[in-house]
């Protein structure tokens, strides 16, 4: 039997196989390394009058610095051949700020460190080569990209199976329903959560507490009242009297905002200061109670309005009126792909970058010298960190493996390896149902390529003709909405 594939090398010749590891790279460098730089673009040393502003960043072209200080632009042959890394250069403009005016005459560019390279990205010298140009430069014509080169070793970022962010997932557990949100910032994610067990009490979990707290005591601290909590579930009656219940039964319903926020600081920070209960228990419900609506006094309100919503879910599956969310369904779960991984790995390494700078400010200030940021800027602050997380695999949340020996055994297996996806389940726990072939990988994962054993169902891959979308910033959806005026303005 002879079967036809015009359709599929059709769709090979016009689509690289590992076309979303570079389209997810490419929207790192354009987007997401600014994204970085603004998020932590004030730099306020503990000297007096004087701050740091952070303005844009660029990237520059690969380059290798020679043992006479030159520098020449490299290849990824050259990088592999003489064990360099493919990196470029990245160069930061800042505006020194004194007595709260911003110097604009010394605004600069600066170097502050090397950012690795992905093959056949937008700035490699490859993209876009012919195959006769490829050839007279010593590179294979039929090289996919999408690895980087790492002091002269192939590393591949590995696709991190995970849940879908700032999304309601509710499911049936022992200790009753639970609804719950990853709510994740460029810097920050925190499972938040919500309990509701078989009397219909609700319980809130979030980090820093170790165990559940008052969702009325939560929602009076972020400034809603009882009447707006009924509000939000009027529509249905058990849900109506579940709200009621736990209005009546909590301590909260008597005592004013302030005292509840006072009330969650002594729960969190027993036998400290009041200062200080009240200063931690503001930064809880700001900072760790869903960071992803925001993390300033405004938006409390919101917080508390997306709260009941979780509460409601959780009632609507304990009365039958939703079904529960199925965690293995794959409209559930999102791929992190290389720009992903790069944007968290960088977005620490640039912490600690920042940390380094205000100590050296610090430190030059305390020794009486006179103060030039440009030399207080260590480059090797930033790289040092990049460079050991990809070279050793393991990553700022905590994951190990995510950087990979591109497996060269054939052609084929490294295609494969540039189309792995690791789910972030430990492989010693026998998670059943998380490594059964469920009906949604059709069309998105293979499901027959899987290794044997213990890594069985965990270790995936992407099908022939899977694509996976990058994302798309939210705002500027927010901002048609507001200007279609059905979401209210700030």
């Amino acid at each position: 039997m002879q079967y036809n594939h015009d359709l599929l090398e059709s769709y090979l010749s016009n689509t690289s196989v590992v076309q979303q590891q570079i389209d997810s790279y490419n929207r790192f460098v354009n987007v997401g390394l600014q994204k970085i730089v603004e998020s932590q673009a004030n730099i306020e040393p503990e000297v007096s009058d004087f701050a740091i502003k952070l303005n844009s960043v660029r990237l520059g072209s690969p380059v290798v610095i020679e043992s006479d200080s030159s520098s020449k632009r490299i290849l990824p042959n050259e990088a592999l051949a003489r064990n360099l890394t493919y990196s470029a250069p990245i160069y930061l403009t800042y505006t020194p700020v004194i007595s709260g005016i911003e110097k604009k005459i010394n605004t600069s560019e600066v170097f502050i460190g090397e950012l690795p390279v992905m093959v056949k990205s937008d700035i490699c010298y490859t993209k876009g080569m012919s195959k006769e140009q490829l050839l007279a430069d010593g590179e294979d014509p039929d090289d996919p990209g999408g690895y980087f080169i790492i002091k002269g070793s192939e590393r591949v970022l590995v696709g991190i199976e995970d849940l879908a962010p700032n999304r309601i997932i509710c499911t049936r557990e022992k200790k009753g329903v639970v609804s719950k949100v990853f709510s994740t910032t460029l810097n920050f994610r925190a499972r938040c959560s919500i309990t509701r067990d078989d009397y219909g009490i609700y319980k809130v979990l979030f980090p820093t507490v170790s165990k559940g707290i008052d969702l009325i005591l939560v929602l009076k601290a972020l400034g809603m009242q009882p009447g707006e909590m009924l509000k939000g579930v009027d529509d249905v009656k058990e849900i109506a009297n579940d709200m009621l219940l736990n209005i009546d039964l909590s301590k909260a319903k008597e005592i004013s905002q302030d005292e509840c926020v006072m009330e969650l600081g002594r729960m969190s920070a027993p036998n400290q200061a009041r200062p200080y209960q009240q200063k931690r228990a503001e930064m809880q419900l700001d900072t760790y109670i869903l960071p992803h609506i925001g993390s300033k006094p405004k938006y409390r309100k919101e917080k508390a309005e997306y709260l009941v919503r979780m509460a409601k879910r959780a009632s609507m599956v304990a009365y039958r009126y939703a079904k529960p969310e199925d965690k293995d369904h794959y409209a559930n779960k999102r791929i992190k792909l290389a720009g992903d991984l790069m944007e968290e790995l960088l977005s620490n390494a640039f912490k600690f970058f920042v940390k380094d700078i205000k100590y050296h400010v610090e430190k030059t200030t305390a020794r009486g010298r006179k103060l030039n940021v440009r030399t207080n800027i260590n480059p090797d602050a930033l790289t040092d960190k990049i460079l050991y997380a990809m070279g050793t695999g393991s990553w700022p949340a905590g994951q190990t493996g995510v950087s990979q020996v591109l497996d060269r055994t054939n052609y084929l297996s490294a295609l494969a390896h540039l189309r792995r996806v690791k789910s972030p389940l430990t492989k010693k726990h026998p998670h059943f149902k998380a490594r059964d072939v469920h009906g949604t990988y059709l069309g998105k994962i293979c499901p027959s390529e899987t290794p044997e054993g213990t890594e069985v169902g965990l270790t995936k891959y992407l099908a022939i003709m899977s694509k996976v979308t990058v994302g798309a910033d939210q705002t500027m959806l927010e901002d048609k909405i507001k200007e279609l005026k059905l979401l209210e303005k700030e």
